[in-house]
Parts: C-alpha cells; sequence; structure tokens
C-alpha cells in the first residue's frame, strides 16, 4: 500500500527537529530549510533519499531522509527515520559554544556565600 505524499513541515515535526508543526513551517517559510542550496516550501513533498540542511536555534542540521513518518512518535523511534549527516566542524562549533554559554544560573558551590560561610568568615579577620 503507497502511503499518500507527505509534506515536509510534518516530516519535520514528526522526526523531532521542530516542537511544532507550525514551528517548521515558519522555518521552510523564513528559508531555514533547503533542498540542494535551494530555499523549500512546507507544503513539498519529501521523498527517501532527500538530504534537507535544517537550521534550528540549536544547530545547523544535515538529514538523509531514510523513511516516511507521517506522525510524531517517541525520539528513540524517530531516529531511525533520518541519518544525521551533519559535518563535523559544525558538531564541534556547538560543543565549543556549550562549553561558552554562560546559562546565568550560579554554579554550585560558588557565588554568594551561605548563612553559615559568612559565620565563618566574621572572624576570620580578626583572628592574629
Amino acid at each position: 500500500m503507497e502511503k499518500e505524499k507527505l509534506r515536509l513541515d510534518k516530516y519535520l515535526w514528526a522526526i523531532r527537529l521542530f516542537k511544532t508543526r507550525s514551528q517548521a513551517g515558519d522555518a521552510c517559510d523564513k528559508g531555514k530549510v533547503k533542498l540542494n542550496a535551494d530555499n523549500v516550501k512546507a507544503a513539498r513533498p519529501v521523498n527517501v533519499g532527500d538530504e534537507y540542511e535544517v537550521k534550528t536555534e540549536a544547530k545547523r542540521w544535515r538529514v538523509k531522509v531514510t523513511a516516511l513518518l507521517d506522525h510524531r512518535v517517541q525520539y528513540a523511534e524517530a531516529i531511525k527515520h533520518y541519518e544525521d549527516i551533519t559535518p563535523p566542524e559544525e558538531l564541534d562549533r556547538i560543543k565549543f559554544q556549550a562549553a561558552v554559554f554562560n546559562t546565568g544560573k550560579r554554579l554550585s558551590k560558588q557565588g554568594r556565600p551561605t548563612k553559615r560561610d559568612k559565620r565563618d568568615l566574621d572572624g576570620f579577620m580578626d583572628s592574629p
């Protein structure tokens, strides 16, 4: 039984590159999804063997379609429907970016002293 044509936005949502289908559609409209360096529309049919370059907030993906998936499934199942062919230099850039990224959260054991630390520090300068 042959399946109906599968829209690109639905496929990108189903393989979990985007949280919502509308985000996938918006990315297509804004030119963040490319096939052979050409922008593609959200309604474009997906075929096995297509290679897409997808730019999300987190990273720039290169994915090769290995199987069609028309509904959202858990991550472990979704990764079986595409092959991640992202270049190694992009993966290195992400690792470097993650290493220097400041979340604004205080690291454990650093930052403002606790009440106990303050008590310990009060007498520190007074001792001979």
